[in-house]
Parts: structure tokens; C-alpha cells; sequence
């Protein structure tokens, strides 16, 4: 399986990524393992599964080019987002 997923900081920064493994990819943002998210502590609030790659590779890149499809994801999530920060 392939996972699109959002994380979410205690300052309200979000990032939008994708992986196969999803715990060892959020332990790894919480270590600053990861050049973008260094120095923060994240949360998980969303995810979506895929079997297929490049299904997964095409939505990342959708929620992170296209207004419209970031701003339905963060209008679902709203509540999840708030109760994090």
C-alpha cells in the first residue's frame, strides 16, 4: 500500500507527502529526519491508502499544485487541524 498523508505542526504549518510506510515516515518527520519538517513535532490528522504508486504520486502532487483539491482536503479536515494546534 502507498499512503498520501497530511501532517500538521503545533504551529499550524502543514505538509502534504506520500510514502509506503506510514509510521516509520511520521517518526521519521518527528526526529528531523526530513529536510522540509526539521525541527518541529507533527501529528498525523489525514491519510488516504492506495494500492497503486502512481495513484498515490498523483494525488500528492494534485493536493500540492491545485488550489482547489488543497483547499477541499483542508476544508474536511478542519476540525482535525484545530484540535491539533
Amino acid at each position: 500500500m502507498y499512503y498520501v498523508y497530511l501532517l500538521v505542526s503545533e504551529r499550524g504549518e502543514r505538509y502534504i507527502g506520500f510514502t509506503e510506510d506510514l509510521r516509520r515516515r511520521v517518526e521519521e518527520h518527528n526526529r528531523s529526519g526530513s529536510k522540509y519538517t526539521k525541527g518541529r513535532k507533527w501529528k498525523l490528522v489525514y491519510y488516504e491508502a492506495y494500492a497503486s504508486r502512481e495513484d498515490a504520486v498523483r494525488r500528492e502532487k494534485r493536493l500540492k499544485h491545485d488550489g482547489r483539491s488543497r483547499y477541499g482536503l483542508m476544508s474536511r479536515v478542519e476540525g482535525s487541524i484545530a484540535s491539533v494546534v
